[in-house]
């Protein structure tokens, strides 16, 4: 059984459980409503699902499913391979990425790399976090080109 992790926050535990659900979702093809069944009742997630924000899960999950194909066709011009040779986890995570860059704009930009290096870094390969930042730092070039060039001309003090 997962042990809990009381350090990570909500919305940490949720994109985890989002990226679990769409390895589920691209592996067996189940719907979002049983992919979220089966989070909530399995010995491995239930207790990230309890500590999670669900509302963000949810938003996440249904809208990177729904979303799929659009989403693909953003970050495609970005990677060194088809599609179909991307691990599942990669592919997931990637996709996740792009969701909340374009979809999600009042999460900072940095947040949404952060997060996902971070999952890649848990969950992907021994360079996948490689991957997934090259691939999302393009694809926010061009998704939040005003939110980047706003950071680059008022850097954050230290």
């Amino acid at each position: 059984m997962n042990t809990p992790t009381p350090n990570k926050t909500p919305r940490r535990l949720s994109r985890e459980l989002v990226l679990q659900g769409l390895y589920q979702w691209q592996l067996t093809g189940n719907s979002v409503p049983m992919i979220e069944e089966h989070l909530e009742v399995s010995e491995e997630t239930a207790g990230d699902w309890v500590r999670s924000d669900r509302i963000l899960l949810r938003a996440l999950l249904t809208g990177t499913v729904e979303h799929a194909a659009e989403l693909e066709a953003e970050f495609v011009p970005h990677i060194d391979r088809p599609v179909g040779e991307l691990s599942p986890i990669e592919r997931a995570i990637v996709m996740l990425g792009v969701y909340e860059l374009k979809h999600c704009p009042e999460t900072p930009y940095r947040v949404v790399i952060n997060e996902a290096i971070e999952l890649a870094k848990n969950f992907g390969g021994t360079e996948g976090h490689r991957f997934v930042n090259g691939v999302l730092d393009k694809c926010a070039a061009r998704l939040r080109s005003v939110e980047i060039e706003h950071a680059k001309n008022n850097p954050r003090p230290r």
